[in-house]
């Protein structure tokens, strides 16, 4: 039986992989000229390969019934041992974050596609599918040069998200034109775009905060870690992890960073009083050097009202109050996000009660298979948006593989 993969992503490498191995002829096409383009940007080129404190709750889009079969059959350990199997060291952070230990992205996409070629998997790039069909025996596969028959096809083009590095909409496109319906798309795990006032001179500067995404009083999503700066906006795991909500709610939005979070309000004013009863001669551009990043803090002074050439002895105690405050919510209005470009996955995708759970295959079209981003399923930042594509794409290749195709053709309405 011959098995063709549409999309040399991480699902679509993993459904090749495990479909080759129950023996069968397996051809991978890639519209681009190399495999896993995307996956050498991940994890800010690290690679953040799974994570160990996997649950339902990190997961969007489809219910958990959907997600589980999946996970149940390729877990993160599954996930450890099969990269293991290639040879590829990995390391876990306290954050249950796993990484490979080479520090680099490149190294599991080596070790991926060395695996492909082992296995026997026919590897075919800048082979751009624009059409899918149907034929009596099973599918007829088409690019603008040729056409290609095959028995089955697991779709795993991805989503929109990377658009430079290769995101597309184009498995959509296939699966609508058997029938399938796609949900509304849009960017997430992706920079936000803020009033830049304050920011613009920022750029560059990380900070470790607590963030908090509001409309008005209204708490929308929490996170805490690392916060970039840029001239645009914000970046960062931490901003990653509030961008779905920040793309999906309406209303005026605001971002608040508290940048000293293992400190509370008092031990803020304490810190500050202590600096100027031992240093009052200093003038207050200095007064929070040490506490946080001096660009951002002669930028936190300047956007709680105060003249950075002032001596720190000038301080009232209700001044203290104004900048520990400032400190504890550094507030910036959201004025949208960078785009599918900037990010890193997409939400939305196609309908998941259009496929069987336990095999992925579609209930639509026979023989039909999809896996990955492409299906309405997105994880948080940490890894849970690779371990879905490894989950996916290994149940779509092994069910691919087993499963005797039905001779029910599809027929449009």
């Amino acid at each position: 039986m011959k098995i063709t993969v549409i999309g040399g992503g991480s699902s679509g490498l993993m459904a090749a992989l495990t479909a080759a191995g129950q023996g069968n002829r397996v051809l991978l096409l890639e519209r681009q000229n190399r495999v896993g383009r995307k996956l050498l940007a991940t994890g800010n080129g690290r690679c953040n390969l799974t994570n160990l404190n996997l649950s339902p709750d990190h997961y969007h889009g489809a219910p958990s019934a959907f997600i589980s079969p999946a996970m149940d059959a390729f877990g993160p350990a599954d996930s450890l041992e099969f990269f293991e199997s290639l040879g590829l060291l990995t390391t876990a952070e306290d954050s249950g974050r796993v990484y490979p230990f080479s520090d680099q992205a490149g190294s599991v996409v080596d070790v991926l596609r060395f695996a492909v070629e082992a296995a026997g998997v026919e590897v075919r790039t800048e082979f751009d599918v624009t059409d899918l069909k149907q034929t009596k025996t099973g599918f007829k596969i088409c690019s603008p040069a040729e056409s290609i028959l095959s028995d089955k096809v697991i779709v795993c083009c991805g989503g929109m998200a990377g658009g430079k590095l290769g995101g597309t909409k184009s498995g959509y496109e296939l699966l609508q034109s058997f029938g399938h319906s796609v949900t509304k798309l849009f960017p997430v795990l992706v920079q936000l775009k803020t009033d830049n006032t304050w920011v613009r001179s920022l750029k560059g500067v990380r900070a470790d905060a607590a963030v908090t995404l509001k409309r008005g009083s209204e708490v929308l999503a929490e996170s805490v870690g690392e916060v970039q700066f840029a001239d645009y906006g914000i970046s960062g795991p931490a901003i990653f992890e509030i961008s779905r909500a920040a793309a999906s709610e309406k209303g005026q939005l605001t971002v608040h960073l508290d940048l000293l979070r293992n400190l509370d309000f008092a031990q803020v004013q304490n810190i500050i009083r202590q600096r100027q009863l031992t240093m009052p001669s200093l003038s207050l551009e200095n007064l929070l050097t040490g506490m946080v990043h001096n660009r951002l803090g002669r930028t936190v002074l300047r956007y709680a009202g105060y003249d950075l050439n002032a001596p720190v002895s000038a301080l009232k105690p209700n001044d203290i109050k104004k900048i520990a405050a400032a400190l504890g919510d550094f507030a910036l209005p959201i004025l949208g996000n960078l785009g599918f470009d900037g990010a890193q996955v997409t939400a939305g995708g196609i309908r998941t009660d259009e496929f069987d759970p336990n095999t992925l295959e579609s209930k639509l079209v026979p023989g039909l298979y999809a896996a990955g981003e492409v299906l309405d399923v997105d994880g948080d930042c940490g890894g849970y948006n690779l371990q879905w594509a490894w989950a996916s794409g290994y149940l779509a290749g092994k069910q691919a593989a087993q499963q005797k195709k039905s001779p029910t053709p599809y027929k449009k309405k």
